[in-house]
C-alpha cells in the first residue's frame, strides 16, 4: 500500500470470501528450506542465534494482525534463533517516518513499504541490492507488474508482498431485473448504463469520480501511457492522442452520456462504495478489498454482488493499476541473509496466503494467483483474471510521488468534468506539470 492505495479497511476483519472457498493449500516444508538456507544452512538456522531483527510493518492494512505475527515471531524463531521486533507504524505518517529514519541513519533491518515509494527509497541509496538473492526462477513466482515496480536501475530493491487490484462491481440483481449482461467492450458500458437508467431513472448508473485509479484503466485501455521512461528519464504521455481518448471516453460517461452526476465528481473510493452499498448506483469501479467489506456490513447483499474486469476498447481486458506493498531489506541491515530469511518467509508459502486470506488482499505469487483465478467465487476470479492477465504499474521513478502529491491527474480530471477545459487543454497542461518534475 503506499498513498495511492486505499485506507478503508473494513473496522474489522471478516474472513475473506475467496479464503473461504479457494482451497488453496501450501506447506512449510519449502518455507523452512528456503529460510535455512537464506540464513546460513542446515544447522537449524543457527546463524541468527541471539540475534534480533527490525521489522516495520504498516498499521491498518489488516486491523488486527496480532495473531498473525505472533506465529511469524514464534516460527521464525523456531527455523533462525533470532527474534523479531515488529514495530506498526501508521500509513498517514510512515512515509516522513521512513525519510527521517534515512537521514537519521536509523532505518530497520525490513520494512513494509508501498509499491510506489520503493523507487525513491531506493534512489536514495537506502535499500539493500535484492539482485544476487532474487534468482530468474525467483522473479517469476511473483506477479510481474509488481516484481517491476520492486526494480530500480536493473536492480531489485522490493519483493512483492501483497497486491490489490480495481475492477467493476455490479448488483447482479439490478442486472437481471433490466435485463442486463456483463459489458465485455467500451461501447457496451455505455449500452449497459443506459439501460441501469432506462430501468430506474433515479439510479446512478455509473459513477465518474476525478480519482486517478479510475480513469487510467481507460488511458492504458486505449494504448496511451501515463509516462514513459528511458534510462533515468521520464516523460508524460497524458496528451498522447490514445490517452486522451482514453481520458475523452470517462468522462463523456458523465458529461456526454449523463451516467453520472455532477456530485460523483468530487467523491473518493470510499465514497463510491458507500453509494453502492446504500443501492444508489449499480455498477461501479472499486477495490479487490472491498467486496467483503460490503457484504459484512449490509448481508442482505450477500449473493446480489457480481464483480467483471475492466473490458479493453474491442474486447479483452483493459490494465488496471496493482497497489500493494513490498518486502524491503534497508542497507543498515547489520545481518542481510537473515533478513532476506524473513523476506522469503512472509511473500511466499503459507504466510503470504495466509496474509492476503486476513486482510483480503491478494497474495503476490503467480502460483496462489493462478489458484484464484480458478475459484468458483464471483466475487474472487475476476479480480485475480484482472490481476493476472492486466495488471498494470504506475512509473517506476523517484519522482513519481510528488506528482501524486500534486494532484495532476484528480486536477485534469476536475477540470474536465467541471467543464472548464477540454481534454486536449487539460490533459497538455497536465503533462506540462508532470514534466516539469520529470526535469523535462
Amino acid at each position: 500500500m503506499s498513498p495511492n492505495q486505499p485506507r478503508s479497511s473494513p473496522t474489522h476483519t471478516p474472513e475473506p470470501s475467496w479464503s473461504r472457498r479457494s482451497g488453496v493449500v501450501i506447506g512449510t516444508g519449502a518455507l523452512s528450506a528456503l529460510l535455512l538456507s537464506a540464513c546460513g544452512g542446515g544447522d537449524g538456522g543457527s546463524s541468527g542465534e541471539g540475534e534480533t531483527l527490525s521489522v516495520w510493518i504498516m498499521e491498518g492494512t489488516n486491523p488486527d494482525a496480532s495473531d498473525f505475527f505472533s506465529d511469524v515471531e514464534e516460527a521464525f524463531e523456531e527455523e533462525t534463533g533470532a527474534t523479531l521486533d515488529i514495530e506498526f507504524v501508521p500509513w498517514g505518517a510512515a512515509h516522513d517516518q521512513f525519510v527521517n529514519a534515512i537521514a537519521g541513519g536509523t532505518t530497520p533491518d525490513v520494512a513494509e513499504v508501498g509499491t510506489t515509494w520503493t523507487p525513491e527509497f531506493a534512489d536514495a541509496g537506502a535499500l539493500a541490492d535484492l539482485s544476487d538473492l532474487v534468482s530468474e526462477d525467483t522473479r517469476e513466482g511473483y506477479e510481474e507488474n509488481l516484481m517491476e515496480s520492486g526494480t530500480y536501475d536493473d536492480a531489485v530493491y522490493g519483493v512483492p508482498w501483497y497486491a490489490g487490484v480495481r475492477a467493476f462491481l455490479y448488483r447482479t440483481d439490478v442486472f437481471e431485473e433490466a435485463g442486463l449482461e456483463e459489458p465485455t467492450t467500451w461501447d457496451e458500458i455505455i449500452e449497459v448504463g443506459e439501460g441501469l437508467k432506462e430501468h430506474d431513472p433515479d439510479t446512478i448508473p455509473f459513477p465518474v469520480p476525478a480519482a486517478q485509479h479510475m480513469v487510467t484503466p481507460f488511458i492504458w485501455g486505449a494504448g496511451g501511457e501515463v509516462a514513459t521512461g528511458e534510462g533515468d528519464s521520464w516523460t508524460s504521455g497524458l496528451d498522447s492522442p490514445e490517452s486522451e481518448e482514453g481520458i475523452q471516453f470517462y468522462a463523456d460517461l458523465a458529461v456526454e452520456h449523463d451516467l453520472s452526476t455532477p456530485t460523483a465528481s468530487t467523491w473518493d473510493e470510499a465514497d463510491v462504495q458507500d453509494a453502492f452499498a446504500q443501492g444508489d448506483t449499480p455498477m461501479i469501479i472499486n477495490g479487490s478489498w472491498t467486496p467483503d467489506t460490503i457484504i459484512d456490513a449490509n448481508p442482505d447483499l450477500e449473493g446480489n454482488i457480481g464483480a467483471f474486469p475492466i473490458p479493453g476498447p474491442d474486447g479483452g481486458l483493459s490494465p488496471s493499476f496493482l497497489g500493494g506493498s513490498h518486502m524491503n531489506v534497508f542497507e543498515t541491515a547489520e545481518n542481510p541473509e537473515l533478513a532476506w530469511g524473513f523476506v522469503e518467509m512472509m511473500t511466499t508459502g503459507e504466510f503470504a496466503q495466509r496474509w492476503g486470506e486476513e486482510s483480503g488482499y491478494f497474495p503476490a505469487t503467480t502460483e496462489l494467483l493462478d489458484d484464484l483465478q480458478e475459484s468458483e467465487d464471483p466475487l474472487v476470479a475476476p479480480f485475480a483474471e484482472q490481476m493476472n492477465e492486466a495488471g498494470a504499474s504506475m512509473p517506476v521513478t523517484p519522482e513519481w510521488g510528488q506528482v501524486e502529491g500534486a494532484q495532476i491527474l484528480p486536477s485534469m480530471l476536475q477540470s474536465v468534468l467541471g467543464d472548464s477545459e477540454d481534454v486536449d487543454s487539460a490533459a497538455q497542461d497536465a503533462a506540462d506539470e508532470m514534466n516539469e518534475i520529470f526535469g523535462q
